[in-house]
């Protein structure tokens, strides 16, 4: 049996959004891999001691250490579970997140290294964050995607008449909520018919911002919370255009389970969506920050529903390749 620790914010509650190591965790663990996780706690003094007291635990049985390394202060958490890890001689596996860690790189190079140079690989979820490490001249990276359970998706085709936006993210300033708002009152501006649904927990305070900001505006916003992925499946058969505002990215999995569902998407360009979404192929791209491209992105798809068709049943064959039964392969290839 493989045995892991899995270090990460655990923090699957009613204020945090479901995160790497709450999905891929037990997907091992369904797959026989035996799992030790750090941490639940929400303290971030709690959670780092409890981080290193995981891997001193576990180190004479654990085969490897997963990481999920971001580019804002969990990036040093990462940083000294590496440390412990060289310490002991255990292997590494630091799991690429955020579209902003290529920033991290440039900003700090000596740590950077430090990480990433001694792991036994580097697992980045997009050929994005694969291409940018590689640039800085990294070379043990290895490409796994974010996976969803393909079977979970119901696929539905969608017609766009009167527009209703689903935005599904944490409510951080990084994705932009206020620009869906944006989008929504300029819409409705233009005489268009349209709604908007924003589904996620408050980060930083950005959630009762954005409930502020639509009040400001006299719009009418769903804001639902956080819900569980299958309530917010089932909230999405009553929407026909899925909207990602953020301005940094990599791969969000969100996105993905948009595609899957047969939700027409409209993003930003920035950061790895690139690398997820061709232009009018299987979604619609467009500048970061920015009211009008949405607006004409949104237009479009109702004015042209062969387009909006093509693109739906084009994402959807994409992200078959997505699917867990599929990307577990790679995991147990590197694992075992």
């Amino acid at each position: 049996m493989i045995n892991l620790v899995y270090i990460g914010n655990k923090l699957n509650n009613t204020k945090a959004t479901v995160t790497s190591i709450d999905v891929l965790g037990p997907l091992l663990e369904g797959e026989g891999v035996h799992v030790h996780y750090a941490s639940n706690k929400s303290n971030k003094a709690l959670r780092f001691w409890d981080m290193v007291f995981a891997v001193v635990k576990h180190r004479k049985s654990t085969d490897y250490v997963l990481i999920d390394t971001y580019s804002t202060f969990n990036f040093y958490y990462a940083f000294v579970v590496s440390l412990l890890c060289r310490v002991w001689n255990l292997k590494y596996i630091p799991i690429l997140h955020g579209g902003n860690l290529p920033d991290r790189l440039i900003r700090n190079p000596k740590m950077c290294q430090s990480i990433f140079n001694h792991a036994f690989k580097n697992v980045a979820p997009s050929q994005y964050l694969k291409s940018k490490f590689e640039h800085e001249g990294y070379s043990n990276i290895l490409n796994i995607p974010n996976s969803i359970n393909l079977g979970a998706y119901a696929f539905q085709q969608r017609t766009v008449e009167a527009m209703n936006l689903l935005w599904v993210r944490a409510f951080d300033k990084t994705y932009n909520p206020l620009l869906a708002i944006d989008i929504l009152k300029a819409l409705q501006g233009a005489g268009q018919s349209a709604t908007l649904t924003m589904v996620g927990p408050d980060k930083d305070g950005t959630l009762q911002q954005a409930k502020d900001y639509a009040d400001k505006l006299g719009l009418t916003v769903n804001f639902t919370g956080k819900l569980e992925k299958q309530d917010w499946i089932q909230l999405s058969q009553q929407c026909n255009i899925f909207i990602n505002t953020t301005n940094f990215d990599n791969m969000p999995v969100s996105v993905i389970e948009a595609m899957a569902l047969g939700l027409p998407v409209i993003s930003t360009n920035v950061g790895g969506l690139p690398f997820l979404i061709e232009n009018e192929q299987d979604g619609m791209l467009v500048p970061p920050n920015s009211v009008k491209p949405f607006v004409e992105a949104a237009m479009c798809l109702k004015n042209d529903s062969e387009l909006t068709k093509k693109i739906t049943l084009n994402a959807r064959k994409k992200v078959e390749q997505y699917d867990w039964e599929i990307v577990k392969g790679l995991w147990i290839s590197l694992l075992v």
